[in-house]
């Protein structure tokens, strides 16, 4: 098994108000790498943020959706994305936007 850097995971956390709500529960929402696998979202979830315990990953991929052109009429697609819900140990959480 090749090892994968987990910054090269773990792309972005995702900002939206469904993803804030349940930050308080201890549930992150990434996107993450279309090739990357569960353990391997769990362990880069833990070596990204060392001392944080992963509970569960749920995975989902999510299809681009179509765009139109303005100039001509045909249509393009914003790309494919994969996205990763981690549930963290009771009592863990990650400082996803402190500032320093």
């Amino acid at each position: 098994m090749i090892v994968k850097d987990p910054r090269d995971v773990i792309i972005r956390p995702v900002v939206s108000e469904k993803s804030y709500a349940l930050l308080d529960e201890g549930v992150y929402t990434f996107i993450v790498a279309p090739s990357a696998s569960k353990p391997e979202i769990r362990d880069a979830v833990q070596a990204i943020w060392p001392g944080v315990k992963v509970a569960k990953v749920n995975t989902l991929n999510r299809k681009g959706k179509k765009r139109r052109n303005r100039r001509s009429p045909t249509f393009g697609s914003r790309p494919d994305t994969k996205r990763a819900v981690v549930t963290l140990a009771e009592g863990d959480q990650i400082d996803l936007f402190e500032v320093k």
